[in-house]
């Protein structure tokens, strides 16, 4: 006897072949007009697509903006820290644009501006500082791919950075010296 109440598909969630597949009957004004509507509906995707053209005087900007705010919050304002809000800063600019030297500089920064944060106010954290020491080290690894020439500037600053952190504890200066001498760079 056939089954009377036959179990309905599964619905799946839309996917990126699903968008693909309707993209294909836009024409060219109908993308334009799309994409005119995804740069006005926030602030990341106009960042984005600043950073994809390579529009503006500074497409970084934008990036060290939020982490500035994350890693270097107005404790006047009671703001909070956030590690993943500013690595997403670092994520969302390899989406965009993908340049190792647009990365790098963001790693950098990231590390000067959590070291220089964690200094000036005696902030301490344990997965604060952890977070800063995996971004010292993803920040030498990427520096070491670069042409000799960038290399030295970057170094200075992640040496600077390393000055900064020896005061803070928990062990982040021995891990910081651990990895200069790794990466054969004199801190």
């Amino acid at each position: 006897m056939p089954d009377v109440n036959p179990k309905p598909a599964r619905k799946t969630s839309p996917s990126w072949s699903d968008v693909k597949t309707k993209l294909a009957d836009f024409d060219s004004a109908g993308l334009i007009e799309l994409v005119q509507a995804l740069y006005v509906a926030s602030k990341d995707n106009q960042a984005f697509l600043h950073a994809r053209f390579t529009l503006g005087q500074d497409v970084l900007k934008p990036y060290k903006v939020t982490i500035d705010r994350w890693l270097w919050p107005d404790v006047f304002r009671n703001q909070d820290t956030s590690v993943a809000k500013a690595k997403k800063a670092i994520s969302e600019d390899k989406k965009a644009i993908g340049q190792p030297d647009g990365l790098v500089e963001l790693m950098v920064f990231y590390c000067e501006r959590a070291s220089g944060f964690s200094a000036d106010i005696g902030f301490q954290n344990d997965g604060y500082f952890d977070a800063l020491v995996r971004m010292f080290e993803q920040s030498l690894q990427m520096i070491a791919a670069l042409p000799d020439t960038q290399r030295r500037a970057l170094w200075a600053r992640l040496a600077q950075v390393r000055r900064i952190s020896d005061k803070f504890g928990y062990g982040v200066g021995d891990d910081m010296d651990a990895l200069l001498a790794e990466y054969g760079v004199d801190g």
